[in-house]
């Protein structure tokens, strides 16, 4: 290897600031430094234990990955821990206890092997008489109603479902569809539900699943000719947890699968919970025998928090952490980061961190520095919709002929340009993006794509055109 240390982590870093937010890389990448590297063992140095502990919790993963790019399959990972301003020469220890068992690290450098694979999802289709005792439910345990607090904007959501984790399909409540913008704890609460149904029914299977890891495992059945495999594997679940529903919009076959897998299990008195970012009604490209019967149990929505569950999710955080702040910095969080319970939670985690880098005492000034930087950096989502009215602003379209199936040049062209920017501004999926732009398939949204890049390319007039839209979508 002939690539100093320091130039390895600079490759490593390039990934890295591409895969995560601005704030968390500067937070927690930029004040690492790279030490040495010695057979394939890269050393970098960290400020604290905290910092240690919260980069192998969230970002062991990326730098597993980035590493093994930069020195192959048997990459290692060494931390240098500073204790007071010294770095520990002791020989390192190496970790072998589970990720979340830290009672030997004894303020020493630390080793963490790198090789461990990612824990599969159990694999239904190569596991012929798969007994329900053997499947993961794939649930986090973190997740619980324990740490779920209850507000205004989350009770009915949190009564029925825990009416539900009482008496798993046996209630009115099935499915119990759970739907609310990102960040507001949908996940959380339909774990809950799963974790809270595990603890009172043992020999029940709950199995919760993101939607594109179902759609992924479906077109995996197809490819690999087990379909009848995969049918049967999600009818033996006794509580089904699909997170993210909207995720099948535009996918006819994968919506078609699920409709038998919904039918047979709610038959069978099975529980289905569902989450989406929208109520059923406003749903786009899903089949309207799936919204009815989306429709059949109840549809609990989870809003904003309002200031007094702020609090209350800021104190149980940080007695979770085992940390005492002043009332009056939770109050400062809980009075300028009102959006979702995700920005609270990492605007805590942030401060946390720039106390413990700086070694500096958490005040409020020190608070209102952090928290104005970090509303001043957070840009505002953008959403498929809002890039539809922009551009049909700009263009003095309508949107209703961009919806339309109209074939004018112009109208064509203004639909291309939504897709565009939708692909590049959103996290939506290709199939998303086309039925709530005149309900196209993914392939017209990359033929959309690929026409507007072109003439980015070729035609300065347009490539003018788009950069004044992109001013205006980002102001």
């Amino acid at each position: 290897m002939n690539n100093s240390h320091q130039e390895i982590w600079n490759n490593c870093l390039k990934v890295i600031k591409d895969n995560v937010p601005s704030i968390s890389f500067r937070t927690w990448f930029e004040p690492i430094i790279p030490l040495k590297i010695e057979n394939n063992i890269l050393t970098i140095q960290v400020p604290s234990p905290f910092f240690y502990e919260y980069l192998e919790e969230q970002y062991i993963e990326i730098l597993r990955k980035t590493l093994r790019k930069e020195l192959g399959q048997d990459a290692k990972l060494e931390y240098n821990i500073v204790m007071e301003n010294n770095i520990f020469s002791n020989k390192p220890y190496t970790i072998k206890l589970p990720a979340k068992n830290r009672s030997d690290l004894r303020n020493l450098p630390v080793s963490v092997p790198l090789e461990t694979e990612e824990t599969p999802i159990k694999n239904p289709f190569v596991i012929p008489g798969i007994k329900k005792l053997h499947i993961d439910s794939r649930l986090n345990t973190d997740y619980s109603f324990n740490n779920f607090i209850e507000g205004e904007c989350n009770r009915l959501a949190r009564s029925a479902g825990y009416a539900v984790g009482n008496k798993p399909g046996k209630t009115a409540f099935n499915p119990l569809l759970i739907y609310g913008e990102s960040g507001l704890g949908k996940t959380h609460l339909a774990q809950a539900i799963g974790i809270h149904s595990k603890e009172k029914f043992p020999e029940l299977t709950v199995l919760y699943v993101n939607a594109n890891k179902f759609q992924t495992q479906f077109v995996e059945s197809i490819r690999n000719n087990n379909k009848n495999d995969f049918l049967h594997f999600y009818q033996m679940i006794d509580v089904l947890i699909l997170d993210d529903v909207q995720e099948f919009a535009g996918k006819e076959k994968t919506q078609n699968t699920f409709f038998h897998i919904f039918n047979h299990l709610h038959q069978s008195g099975k529980q289905l919970i569902l989450t989406s970012d929208k109520p059923p009604v406003e749903l786009q490209g899903i089949e309207q025998r799936l919204l009815s019967r989306f429709k059949w149990g109840l549809n609990a929505d989870l809003q904003s928090p309002d200031y007094e569950t702020r609090m209350a999710i800021l104190q149980k955080k940080a007695y979770n952490d085992g940390i005492e702040l002043p009332e009056e910095v939770l109050e400062y969080i809980a009075t300028h980061i009102t959006n979702n319970v995700r920005e609270l939670e990492g605007a805590l985690i942030s401060l946390l961190a720039q106390s413990t880098l700086n070694k500096k005492e958490i005040t409020l000034e020190l608070a209102r520095q952090m928290i104005d930087k970090l509303i001043k950096n957070t840009r505002r989502e953008i959403s498929i919709d809002y890039i539809q009215k922009i551009v049909c602003d700009y263009f003095n379209i309508p949107i209703d002929l961009v919806q339309s199936t109209t074939r004018k040049r112009e109208i064509v062209q203004a639909r291309q340009v939504a897709m565009f920017f939708s692909k590049s501004l959103t996290k939506s999926s290709l199939a998303t993006i086309g039925s709530r732009i005149g309900g196209k398939d993914h392939a017209t949204v990359l033929h959309s794509c690929k026409t507007v890049n072109n003439l980015i390319d070729t035609d300065k007039h347009f490539r003018l055109q788009i950069d004044e839209i992109e001013k205006k979508l980002k102001v």
